[in-house]
């Protein structure tokens, strides 16, 4: 634990830390690729590229600072990012290399407001810090390769079936090379997929929901094309079945956490239905006993993926709702066949649909999650049964 002396002096550095910004942590990755760039192996470069993780950095490093002396309030953080390193196949030793580059990252942008006694209390903060990961990650990586199926590290497994659901999004049925099982999943959790190609500069790792409920047997997943997307781009239009590429174990916190009799509202926008349908599809094969609705939202019928999967689903069960919005229906889309509502998803068109102690899940891009987080606020929802999660870095709605 730290002592107050340090903690005093890691709150003191806050303003400097707020005044610098995300140029900090740009700053830092910028620095830690110059000197190691092997790391470009690991990270996603999309994200660098965006602005996206040097922001999440940024916002991880000032949520530690400002609750240094309460770390308990950083639980469900902590609990995200070791889900989300074990995927990455994060190892202690890196955390020396990132701690090096964020100390020099401190020293060269905060002039003289850094001295010797700043560096030293961040050095021990960061220390502590990297000892709450490392263990996590550790316990992580031992449950996954204890688990029936379950292994540690890259495992190859070859595209089993490649099947496009709409005109931006194909699934893949990916089997382990060797035969034998696969380790179980809780719906809402993600796969990592580690490709090497020659169409790639760097080994690419990226994260994708799993979309299918656990079968002990394959896995499936199910990718958007991004206009600029390296990965996604290289699995829609070069890896074909049969191709290999290399799996680390299914992880993640967004998990389905509902008993029988607890009714549950899944809401998704565009390729934010992927984990939603693994959790649909785990509640109807547990045979759900209340309600369940599926709410859906997408630009056009084109881009409406899932659709005769979902709309057979509906009729099969008799406790399962579908309803779906096309912001901008196309010539050929139907109302009444096709969707439900043109525009935006709104819980004011369907509140007679919804239990009052349901619980709710969503996932899509940042603007519509923030839209239901607001709405399912002025419903009065409690906090504590509304669920999410963010595709990329994680960013608070």
């Amino acid at each position: 634990m730290l002592d107050q002396a340090t903690i005093a002096v890691i709150k003191s550095t806050i303003p400097l830390l707020e005044s610098a910004g995300p140029a900090l942590t740009q700053h830092f990755y910028q620095r830690m690729f110059s000197h190691n760039p092997e790391l470009k192996d690991v990270f996603n470069l999309a994200h660098q590229r965006s602005g996206g993780q040097p922001l999440a950095l940024f916002n991880a490093v000032a949520a530690y600072a400002k609750n240094i002396d309460n770390l308990g309030a950083l639980a469900g953080a902590v609990e995200r990012i070791a889900h989300k390193h074990t995927g990455f196949l994060i190892q202690p030793e890196q955390y020396h290399i990132v701690g090096s580059h964020l100390l020099a990252t401190l020293k060269e942008l905060g002039g003289s407001a850094v001295t010797e006694e700043v560096l030293d209390a961040w050095g021990k903060a960061y220390g502590v810090l990297a000892s709450i990961f490392i263990g996590r990650e550790s316990e992580i990586y031992q449950e996954r390769a204890a688990g029936h199926g379950g292994w540690q590290g890259a495992r190859p497994f070859i595209i089993k079936e490649k099947r496009q659901e709409s005109e931006i999004i194909t699934s893949f049925l990916l089997a382990p090379a060797d035969g034998k099982p696969v380790l179980t999943f809780k719906p809402g959790q993600y796969l990592s997929i580690q490709l090497k190609h020659p169409d790639l500069e760097y080994q690419e790792i990226r994260q994708y929901s799993l979309s299918d409920a656990p079968n002990g047997r394959d896995y499936r997943i199910s990718v958007k094309r991004e206009p600029e997307g390296q990965v996604s781009n290289l699995l829609h239009d070069v890896l074909q079945v049969g191709d290999e590429v290399a799996l680390m174990p299914p992880t993640g916190d967004f998990v389905l956490q509902a008993s029988s009799t607890t009714p549950v509202v899944l809401l998704s926008a565009g390729v934010g239905l992927t984990p939603m349908l693994s959790m649909l599809n785990q509640l109807l094969a547990n045979g759900h006993d209340a309600e369940v609705r599926w709410l859906h939202a997408c630009e056009h019928g084109a881009l409406h993926a899932f659709k005769q999967e979902i709309q057979d689903k509906s009729r099969q069960h008799a406790r399962l709702e579908s309803r779906v919005w096309y912001r901008t229906p196309g010539e050929q889309d139907v109302a009444g066949r096709d969707y439900d509502f043109a525009g935006t998803l709104s819980l004011e068109q369907v509140t007679d649909l919804i239990p009052a102690d349901a619980h709710y899940y969503f996932c899509g891009p940042l603007g519509f999650m923030k839209a239901v987080k607001d709405q399912l606020a002025s419903l009065g929802v409690p906090a504590d049964r509304i669920h999410y999660e963010v595709f990329g870095p994680h960013q608070d709605l």
